[in-house]
């Protein structure tokens, strides 16, 4: 393909110089004159290992060149890369003004050149970003077809930057509404590339960043803390590592209930305490415990907003196959409904007052006295003829929920079973 590729930094450089070894004809563009003379003469204006080899042997196959033209690159292309820089503003908020001047200069190309056109987007750009540049700057190409809009988000690591392309940890695509990209696009995005929405690809790229800097963050953190102890903290995150079901896997990494139970929130609550007894400052563990609250109260909040005086919670426990009460969500949240004059009915096949005994019995007694009134047997009896369905867990099955819900059933799901759609017109998910 002809592809120009816009802005000519980290990103944009890696992003062109591999692109030609694919066998892509590609024109930079860039603002400044200098990274221009550059690249015309096979340069790369960035330092980054493998990428001087990889432009070179481009200049020399006459697959690169560079160009300060806006529309002598939209011209010769058929494809426009947008890799240009969104810096932070002082505020914290993102700086779009390059973004936007390069699509205005690229439209204006379009319109007198009355040519269909492929636009990419992979500057880092906020949820929403693309939809409202499209809206604002691109609408009357779009709605006469001239121009297809994609956001594809980059993952390249400065430093590894060539290596990453070659080989992606992640490729995602964005399409305006998640249907698939173009077929001849496929050389570009590759066959595997995950196609979603414009706002989900936006997404992406942040979910992967900040989860980058918690992990960076929760290290440290034990590190800071192991030193205090004189443990070699190095070790222990090496043994963390080696727990690929739990710590290194896809486990807990979906939205859903607030953690609770007799083990996370004791323990980190208990190294926070640590920290503070001892002088240490840390941020991130001290602040789990407040987030998970702030989430519990999320969830009430909506609960209440869509009660309409009467409720029925699906699962008690704090998750799961167990019976264990101990700090579960949906104690709280039954305690709090209670609370505010919410009549309740609870279902948990889970729970059998008669064998819970010890710590578990004394969440009962002190939170909940009156929670065998509480318990339904069955299913049909929980539910009963209305009420807003509280979903916690999978306590009874799609079949059985389809038999007892009736329109009068609002349904929010609380820890994601999609299949529930099938069973209410009228569904809701907590994070979703």
């Amino acid at each position: 393909m002809r592809i120009s590729v816009f802005g000519l930094g980290y990103v944009g450089t890696v992003t062109a110089g591999c692109l030609t070894e694919q066998g892509h004809q590609v024109t930079g563009v860039d603002v400044h004159a200098q990274k221009v003379a550059e690249f015309n003469r096979g340069k790369p204006p960035i330092l980054e290992p493998g990428l001087d080899l990889l432009l070179s042997a481009a200049h020399g196959k006459g697959l690169l060149r560079a160009t300060q033209n806006c529309a002598e690159a939209v011209s010769g292309s058929e494809v426009s890369l947008v890799c240009v820089g969104t810096p932070s503003q002082s505020n914290g908020g993102l700086d779009l003004s390059h973004v936007r001047e390069v699509i205005k200069q690229i439209a204006e190309a379009l319109r007198t050149q009355a040519k269909k056109h492929l636009l990419v987007l992979r500057s880092t750009m906020l949820p929403g970003s693309t939809q409202r540049l499209a809206d604002e700057l691109l609408s009357d190409l779009t709605s006469g077809g001239q121009l297809q809009i994609f956001y594809y988000p980059e993952f390249l690591r400065e430093s590894t930057a060539v290596a990453d392309f070659r080989d992606p940890s992640l490729a995602v695509v964005g399409t305006k509404d998640g249907r698939p990209f173009p077929v001849e696009l496929a050389p570009l995005f590759g066959e595997k590339a995950a196609v979603v929405n414009w706002n989900t690809a936006e997404m992406v790229k942040y979910a992967c960043n900040a989860f980058h800097a918690t992990k960076i963050t929760f290290a440290n953190e034990i590190g800071r803390l192991g030193k205090q102890m004189q443990i070699d903290s190095p070790a222990v995150m090496k043994l963390l590592c080696q727990d690929t079901r739990l710590n290194l896997s896809p486990y807990y990494l979906r939205p859903g209930n607030p953690f609770g139970g007799s083990c996370l929130p004791k323990d980190v609550r208990a190294l926070g305490h640590y920290g503070r007894q001892h002088g240490l400052n840390l941020p991130l563990l001290e602040n789990l415990l407040v987030s998970n609250q702030q989430h519990l109260q999320n969830l009430l909040g909506l609960i209440t907003e869509r009660g309409q005086g009467e409720i029925v919670i699906l699962g008690l426990s704090f998750k799961s196959n167990t019976d264990d009460l101990r700090e579960s969500a949906m104690v709280e949240v039954a305690q709090n409904l209670l609370g505010r004059g919410f009549r309740l009915r609870i279902y948990d096949p889970q729970l059998n007052l008669t064998r819970i005994v010890g710590s578990n019995k004394r969440v009962i007694d002190e939170k909940m006295p009156h929670l065998a009134s509480l318990l339904r047997e069955d299913l049909s009896s929980a539910l009963g003829e209305q009420g807003l369905v509280v979903v916690a867990q999978r306590c009874a099955s799609l079949e059985e929920l389809a038999k007892c819900l009736t329109p009068r059933h609002p349904v929010l799901d609380i820890n994601g079973w999609p299949e529930l759609r099938s069973v209410t017109k009228s569904y809701e998910g907590f994070c979703w």
